[in-house]
Order: C-alpha cells, then sequence, then structure tokens
C-alpha cells in the first residue's frame, strides 16, 4: 500500500511541473483529481475503523486443563457507510487461542459472528484481549488501526485426574468411611438427625430442625470425628526438575510449561499441581476437611475447611503457582507442621532429594503426624540423581512414600500401595 501512495505521489509531482512547463490545465486538473483520491481514501480508512463494536463473551472466567474453552465474537457496523474488510487481531495470551479473524463486508447497522474454541493445555491466569482492528479504503490506498484496550481475565486450572482409592495403610485416615458408625455419645462430627427418642440428653437437641419439622429432634454423631488432612506442596525453585527448553517465557518474564499430547509436560512442577489438585478434589468430594501448604512467591497456608470454597481457593494458588520460591520443602515442613495437631495426616508432594528434609519429616513423624509422601522421581524429568536413596531413608523411618515418575498414569500409580 504505501508503493501505491508513493505512485501517486510521483503522478501528482509531475502533473504539477508538467503544467507548469505547458501552462496546460490538463495537468492541473489530473493533480487536483489524484489528490482527490488520496483525501478520499484516508476519509474512507478513517471511517472504516470508526462506528464499529465488538462484544466477545465467554462461556465462563475458569476452565482446566484438558477442558475446551469456548469464545463468541460480534461484530456490529454501527455507521452509514459499509465496511469493506475489517481485520480483527487478538491479544490474548492463552497458548493457542486463535480469535484473530477477517470480517468480510458489512453492511450499515450489519453484525457478524464467529465462534472460537480452544483446548486447554496449559494451568495459569491468561488474559483474553486486547483487540486491534484493522481496515482500509476501496482503492488500497491505506491500512487505518484502532485498538480496543478492553480485557478480561481467564484463570486455567491444573489438570485433575480421578483418584478411585488412595492405597494408604490402614490408620493413616483415621475416620474414614470405614469408621462412620453412629455414636450415642457427643463427639466433635455430627452427621445429621433423627427423631427424639426417650433418654436422649438435652444438649443433643437439634432446636432449628425440631422448629421446622413440629416436633423434637436431635443430632446424631460419628464414633471418631474425621481427623485433618493437609496437603503440602514443595514450590521451591531447587527442586523443580523438567527438560531443558521447555518452559515457555512470556513477554513479562513469566513461565509457563505447555501439554503436548494430552498428557502433563515433563516437569516436577505441573505434576506436583495436578497431583496436589486431584487429591484436594479426592478428600473433599469425600467430605473431608483439607488444609493446605506451599510457599512460592508468598506464604500459601489455608486452615483446614471442607466444602466448595476450600477447593476454590486451592485450585486458584495452584493455577498460578510457579517453583520460584528460596524455601525448601524442609523450612516449609519445619515452619507450617507446628501447629498441626497429632494424628493428623499430612501429605508431602515433592521432587526434592535433600535428606535435611527427610530428617524434618522424621521429627514430625515422632510427634505424632502421619506423614506420606508423594516423591516425583527427578531422573523422569530429565535430572540426573536417582531417588533410590531418598526412598530407603523415607522407608527406614516409616513414612509411607508413593514414587511416581513421568509418563505414570496417576489413578493407577496412587492406587497402587506405597514402597
Amino acid at each position: 500500500m504505501p508503493n501505491r501512495r508513493n505512485a501517486i505521489y510521483f503522478f501528482i509531482a509531475a502533473a504539477l511541473l508538467a503544467g507548469l512547463a505547458t501552462g496546460r490545465a490538463f495537468f492541473f486538473n489530473l493533480a487536483y483529481l489524484l489528490g482527490a483520491v488520496l483525501i478520499f481514501s484516508l476519509l474512507w480508512a478513517w471511517l472504516s475503523i470508526r462506528a464499529i463494536a465488538i462484544a466477545r463473551q465467554s462461556s465462563t472466567s475458569r476452565t482446566q486443563v484438558g477442558q475446551r474453552f469456548e469464545e463468541n465474537f460480534v461484530v456490529q457496523n454501527r455507521g452509514l457507510l459499509p465496511k469493506l474488510f475489517i481485520e480483527v487481531r487478538d491479544e490474548s495470551t492463552l497458548p493457542g487461542h486463535r480469535a484473530s479473524h477477517v470480517v468480510p463486508w458489512l453492511s450499515p447497522r450489519a453484525s457478524y459472528r464467529w465462534s472460537v474454541g480452544t483446548d486447554c493445555h496449559t494451568r495459569g491466569e491468561f488474559t483474553l484481549g486486547a483487540l486491534t482492528i484493522i481496515s482500509g479504503d476501496p482503492f488500497g490506498m491505506f491500512l487505518l488501526s484502532r485498538r480496543l484496550a478492553a480485557t478480561s481475565r481467564l484463570l486455567v486450572y491444573p489438570l485433575v485426574v480421578p483418584i478411585v482409592r488412595l492405597a494408604l495403610p490402614s490408620g493413616m485416615l483415621v475416620g474414614g468411611e470405614s469408621n462412620r458408625r453412629r455414636s450415642q455419645s457427643v463427639t466433635t462430627d455430627a452427621v445429621g438427625v433423627r427423631e427424639y427418642a426417650p433418654g436422649d440428653t438435652f444438649n443433643r437437641i437439634h432446636w432449628r430442625s425440631s422448629a421446622r419439622r413440629g416436633e423434637l429432634m436431635v443430632k446424631e454423631y460419628e464414633t471418631e470425628p474425621r481427623l485433618d488432612i493437609w496437603l503440602f506442596v514443595d514450590f521451591s525453585a531447587d527442586s523443580r526438575v523438567e527438560f531443558p527448553m521447555l518452559r515457555r517465557v512470556n513477554a513479562d518474564g513469566s513461565g509457563a510449561v505447555i501439554a503436548r499430547n494430552g498428557m502433563l509436560p515433563p516437569s516436577s512442577e505441573e505434576y506436583a499441581a495436578a497431583i496436589a489438585a486431584s487429591l484436594a478434589r479426592h478428600f473433599l468430594d469425600q467430605r473431608r476437611a483439607i488444609g493446605f501448604a506451599a510457599h512460592t512467591t508468598m506464604r500459601h497456608v489455608f486452615p483446614p475447611e471442607p466444602g466448595g470454597r476450600q477447593i476454590v481457593r486451592i485450585m486458584e494458588m495452584l493455577a498460578t503457582a510457579e517453583s520460584t520460591s528460596k524455601r525448601t520443602i524442609g523450612e516449609l515442613l519445619k515452619q507450617e507442621s507446628a501447629q498441626i495437631a497429632r494424628g493428623t495426616t499430612v501429605v508431602v508432594i515433592t521432587a526434592s532429594l535433600d535428606p535435611h528434609w527427610i530428617a524434618e519429616a522424621q521429627i514430625a513423624s515422632r510427634r505424632g503426624l502421619r506423614l506420606v509422601c508423594i516423591l516425583l522421581d527427578p531422573v523422569s524429568f530429565g535430572g540426573t540423581q536417582s531417588s533410590d536413596q531418598a526412598v530407603a531413608a523415607l522407608r527406614t523411618h516409616r513414612i509411607p512414600t508413593f514414587v511416581v515418575r513421568y509418563g505414570d498414569n496417576l489413578t493407577s500409580t496412587l492406587a497402587l500401595p506405597p514402597v
């Protein structure tokens, strides 16, 4: 297009020179005509990117690795002139999200729609937008652009795999399904209400249910309350292991690892996030109270709590977590386990082979915590140090350990007895 304008500039200059040299009005009129064409083209191009409304609608602001994200776009011509073409360039940061589109002829007051679907392979927080619209004139002289800076946020949660059965030794999860028996005495775990029977004490009466039903209702309790479960996830920079050239660096300096062929990428960080998310979903579906602790650039500690609010907190944290912390898993365990009650099950997810954290695990175990380790084998993720010595040390301290390697089926691996 600059070449076309340069040609017009040349002919205008030539026509003016010829008019001055010959004095003939034809050359001046030709120069005026070509100048008018340029002005007309510039005005048309300017109007082409005005009086345009673009709406983008997404099905959700949160999705998950492995799911498909859908967006619908509507471009409306609110002007009185037709739009010959409109190129819409999308600046979204979601990997693989190809929302850019070329809108053909658009009549006055008409609209045009298209949809975009993207399979999410990368957890993280991404920006949808901004949009840049580009259009021009009928003669192809000018291309003008206009940027629509409106943006929205999309949060992609980590992959969640089904945990059919977590093969922990008997007694690790006190108060599990096998222990859900009715109790004749008051405990801390109420599970329902029933009609009042002679002999029931007044402190068991559930007054709200009694008022609603018009008869006395009493609370029922389980024989032994189910103790909390804590997830300790290692996001220290020293423990991250992944194959070289795997991490994609964004323009803002942040990094993201992209899954390929429907599999988790060979990164211990991604496996740790997926395992933590899967276990949190598994235990919360069982109506267990889950606590969560991890250190990234910040300290993230969520006290034990059942229900949907807790899973949202955990998933939002895991969506953006990166292995950037200078605090090791040993320091995390030492700092955060001091306030945890005896008998609580603590699941540690790490790729660290540092003997210091194993020593901290032994200390925590002696204090009455029931530790379980999910150890990500560094060699399978591109590391050089074998996990055999760490596994042997954990076994010596009687800490059940699941060894997870790159490419393992997590559903099957966590259902096998720990080493």
